[in-house]
């Protein structure tokens, strides 16, 4: 038989979810994508690598928080060249996250987090943190990507010139957080140079110049851009690690405030 998740709204009852409101526990909230990850990662990469992060948090956290229903789907219309992406626009992602801090906002909780795995979520998330500041003063809203959280940890995997999306740093995640989902036999790399990109490639992708935001199947001919065979599970627990202790770290002081 299944038994109840502690940390978990979904499998409370109503009463369990007003007591837990009411001793002020904060609320996290996984976002993710639907969206390709080249030959060897599943398309839910990145709601995994979120659900993990919070699973690790709210356990760390021990009755402080829980976590609420998941956004499984971001905006990926930069992937939509690649069998089975699927991408809501950024006013359908606010407009459902909306709806979800309203519903709890309602029931009083005041704190909620979102941890978003995918980085085309981070505009939308920015906008309505803006626009909570206007409209809903009470509710504290914070939101954190993963990776860039752990910056330092990534900085220290072997990668090439160009890495990122279901290159070293995402496979590693996956294979500590979920390694059944790798298909490591197709590990190949993907670009890895800035000479393999065009012009245009190559300004979207140079650190430190202007955004440009380009169609994947611009920049990669398989959607992966770096080397996932570099990587490695241990790799991948030492950002997952880090990245559990800084956000653990920030609800804490968060809970003090």
């Amino acid at each position: 038989m299944n038994a109840p998740r502690p940390h978990h709204l979904a499998d409370m009852t109503s009463e369990e979810a007003r007591r837990a409101a009411e001793a002020d526990t904060v609320v996290l909230i996984p976002a993710g994508a639907f969206e390709q990850h080249g030959p060897a990662l599943p398309l839910g990469t990145d709601l995994v690598r979120a659900e993990g992060v919070v699973e690790r948090v709210a356990a760390r956290l021990d009755g402080r928080a829980v976590i609420g229903p998941a956004l499984p789907v971001g905006v990926s219309p930069h992937h939509l060249a690649f069998p089975g992406t699927l991408s809501l626009s950024v006013d359908t992602f606010r407009a459902v996250l909306r709806e979800y801090l309203a519903g709890l906002s309602a029931q009083g909780w005041r704190r909620i987090l979102v941890v978003t795995g995918h980085g085309g979520n981070n505009a939308a998330l920015t906008t309505v943190a803006q626009d909570l500041l206007a409209e809903e003063p009470g509710l504290q809203f914070a939101w954190t990507p993963l990776t860039p959280v752990a910056a330092d940890a990534v900085a220290r995997m072997p990668r090439g010139e160009v890495h990122g999306h279901s290159g070293e740093a995402e496979t590693a995640q996956m294979l500590h957080l979920a390694p059944g989902l790798v298909r490591t036999e197709r590990f190949a790399p993907g670009t890895t140079a800035l000479s393999e990109l065009d012009g245009l490639g190559r300004l979207a992708r140079r650190p430190g110049h202007p955004s440009l935001q380009l169609r994947y199947d611009r920049l990669s001919p398989d959607g992966v851009l770096g080397d996932p065979s570099r990587a490695s599970a241990g790799d991948g627990a030492a950002i997952v690690d880090t990245i559990v202790d800084r956000v653990t770290g920030f609800v804490e002081e968060w809970l003090k405030a």
